[in-house]
C-alpha cells in the first residue's frame, strides 16, 4: 500500500492559525512588493562584498579566519 505523504503540523499557534485562515480565505493579506531599487542595491552589494573584503584584509588575517572555519567545520561534535 503506498504512502502518504502528510502535511507536517506547525508548532506554534499563530503559524497553524494562519494557516487555517488561508484555507477559509486565500486572500485575506496579500503578498508584500519588494522594492525594485533596494532588491538591486543588494543584490549590487552582495556581488562585489566578498571581493572588497578579501582585498582590504592582509594575508595573515584571511589565513586566519580560514583556520578559524576549518577547525569549526572539522571538529563540530555529531
Amino acid at each position: 500500500m503506498p504512502k502518504r505523504s502528510s502535511k507536517k503540523k506547525p508548532a506554534d499557534h499563530q503559524q497553524l492559525a494562519r494557516r487555517v485562515l488561508d484555507a477559509v480565505v486565500p486572500d485575506a493579506e496579500p503578498a508584500k512588493k519588494k522594492n525594485p531599487a533596494a532588491v538591486a542595491l543588494g543584490k549590487l552589494g552582495g556581488l562585489k562584498g566578498g571581493k572588497a573584503r578579501a582585498a582590504k584584509l592582509s594575508p595573515a588575517k584571511r589565513k586566519a579566519i580560514a583556520k578559524k572555519a576549518a577547525s569549526i567545520r572539522w571538529h563540530r561534535p555529531q
